[in-house]
């Protein structure tokens, strides 16, 4: 399979199309993210009244629901929202950011997975407390290496039946039977606050347009590490590298996308 050729008319899909992803999202990653999918060529939309979620499911062609700065008002949000999504038929993307810091995010985390979602990414921590492995985070960063969480991935895959996402140096992905591995990204993309919670909105927004969660998945943690080696080019720092992986993803053509993309 050529997965380069494939990502770029995933891309090129995508842009023609303009998804509309619906975001319940933490505050610190609004901005990023909802920029991210602009720049991507989607189409935000940061929704997470009670009163709304419902109604804004109807209308948009995914769901990204991210548990940063939750609280009991967004977490009723987020479970209406997912409830909603399944019922429709459209793919919606779980973040677990935190899982395992402590037992109200664990809870939150693991009670959302249980609504069937299309895919789960998050880092090696989360996704080992989300499985119940007793893993704890620094906060919302990672004390594990994307390799540790291989095995436990491929098992919560099929425990949930969905595509599960660990992302770090290296990214795999797996629905349980197949996996899939990214090396694309640079190391300063950590520096950047948010950039993995715009990575689990452009997996929603890949969703959209791709059919197989686990190539769209593949295809979007590629673009969005593709652009951060770009970026990092031109960077002095943390600060102008989310400058220029913005310009870097709004420039992707097809030469670039289809010799840079690393999908194993």
């Amino acid at each position: 399979m050529d997965y380069a050729t494939e990502t770029w008319q995933a891309l090129a899909r995508l842009r023609e199309t303009a998804p509309l992803v619906q975001n319940i999202t933490n505050y610190v990653a609004m901005d990023v993210a909802a920029n991210t999918l602009l720049a991507l060529g989607a189409s935000p939309a940061m929704a997470h009244a009670v009163e709304e979620v419902e109604e804004f499911v109807g209308i948009a062609q995914a769901l990204a629901l991210n548990i940063g700065t939750l609280s009991p008002a967004w977490v009723q949000a987020m479970q209406l929202a997912a409830a909603r999504a399944l019922q429709l038929g459209k793919p919606w993307v779980l973040d677990p950011v935190g899982a395992g810091a402590t037992q109200y995010r664990t809870r939150t985390a693991a009670a959302l997975a249980r609504q069937r979602p299309t895919v789960v990414r998050g880092n090696a921590s989360e996704i080992l407390a989300l499985a119940g492995t007793g893993a704890a985070t620094k906060g919302v960063d990672s004390t594990a290496a994307s390799d540790d969480a291989r095995e436990v991935a491929r098992r919560l895959a099929a425990e949930l039946g969905c595509v599960v996402a660990v992302t770090g140096a290296v990214d795999y992905v797996t629905d349980g039977r197949v996996e899939r591995s990214v090396a694309n990204g640079h190391p300063l993309m950590t520096r950047v606050t948010a950039l993995g919670c715009s990575a689990t909105a452009m997996v929603a927004a890949f969703c959209a347009v791709e059919d197989d969660a686990l190539v769209a998945t593949a295809q979007a943690l590629a673009v969005l590490g593709l652009a951060g080696e770009l970026a990092a080019r031109q960077a002095a720092g943390p600060g102008s590298l989310r400058l220029h992986l913005l310009d870097a993803l709004y420039r992707l053509d097809e030469a670039t996308v289809t010799a840079g993309v690393r999908i194993g």
